[in-house]
């Protein structure tokens, strides 16, 4: 089985590892959201690529879900007695590693998907994962406060402001001119199913989705999600705020809309929103919350035997794959669909 996952940071990383733990036999590429990334201290950050590598790889603080495991802070504080802003992004001693590695290889003319293969040979994730872009891009937030009417960095707003101030407009700054990173279009038109896990659905799937020429490629494929919201409030963050931002509701039926049709032709929803429903798109209602890997393995569990249902594909979740994409779906897998 070939597998597409698109996916953010502390949700998408843990629906990973369950999915993982679902399909241990199948081939699964990882696309990830750059859209968060950012320069600190002349070094780059990407904090939604390093949270799937660290997690999947072992090494993840899983009390907070980012950072790695038994940090220390002696740089921060160094930086922080010497008036170095910011202050309020916390980057651990282990943690710089990464970053310094990362920007070194930047520097000396590597792309940001060699880098990131470079640095999962040592994590070892047991997915491939990709940046959605090597092309540099930013996500901004406009908002509106004692200093005016302004544009921060979404992680400003998101780490700093805890998403108080609320969001004007929500932008990815140079997504008119990124292109795909090698190999993700490739990895979408080989793959037989593709699930997109709860992440934020404006800041990490909607951001990969703005990508020119990826959601026209998913839109050939059967496509799976998982709703990010249950019983009408987020799973975990403040996705809400996002969503307030664009004018959509906080519900698991505002976000399918969101997404669309023909884009999405399954979708998971927990049981407490049981009534969702969308023309040529099958919901199901399971239990949503990832209390632990094995609930996020029967979570994945569920969004694969799905798409491998409306794909027409025989066998379970951890069966072979075809190969077809929606062009291939029978008759009855189409027909499911519709209903």
């Amino acid at each position: 089985m070939r597998i597409v996952s698109l996916a953010g940071g502390i949700g998408g990383a843990r629906f990973l590892r369950g999915l993982l733990t679902a399909a241990p036999d199948s081939e699964i590429t990882v696309i990830g959201n750059t859209g968060d990334d950012i320069t600190l201290y002349g070094l780059q950050v990407c904090p939604d690529l390093d949270t799937v590598m660290y997690t999947l790889g072992g090494g993840i603080d899983e009390e907070q879900g980012w950072g790695r495991q038994k940090e220390t802070h002696v740089v921060k504080e160094e930086l922080a007695a010497y008036g170095v802003e910011p202050q309020w992004f916390g980057l651990g001693d282990r943690d710089f590693a990464t970053h310094i590695v990362r920007t070194q290889m930047l520097s000396a003319g590597y792309p940001l998907s060699a880098v990131t293969e470079a640095l999962c040979a040592r994590w070892q994730p047991g997915v491939r994962l990709i940046p959605m872009t090597d092309d540099r891009t930013e996500t901004h937030v406009v908002i509106s406060d004692e200093r005016g009417r302004r544009a921060v960095h979404f992680q400003e707003w998101w780490v700093r402001l805890r998403a108080s101030v609320p969001a004007e407009q929500i932008i990815l700054v140079g997504a008119d001119e990124a292109r795909p990173a090698p190999g993700v279009l490739q990895a979408v038109a080989d793959a037989d199913v593709v699930i997109l896990p709860p992440s934020n659905p404006v800041v990490s799937i909607g951001t990969i989705l703005q990508i020119r020429g990826i959601r026209e490629a998913l839109e050939a494929k059967t496509v799976v999600g998982v709703s990010p919201i249950v019983g009408g409030a987020p799973v975990r963050g403040m996705a809400d705020a996002c969503l307030t931002a664009i004018g959509v509701e906080t519900t698991a039926q505002a976000v399918l809309e969101l997404y669309g049709s023909p884009l999405v032709n399954g979708w998971l929803v927990a049981e407490e929103d049981a009534g969702v429903a969308l023309d040529g798109v099958r919901v199901e209602a399971r239990p949503l919350i990832m209390h632990d890997v094995e609930s996020a393995a029967a979570i994945a569990g569920a969004a694969l035997d799905l798409a491998t249902a409306l794909a027409g594909i025989t066998g379970t979740g951890t069966g072979t794959g075809t190969g077809s994409g929606r062009a291939g779906q029978s008759d009855a897998g189409r027909d499911e669909a519709a209903r």
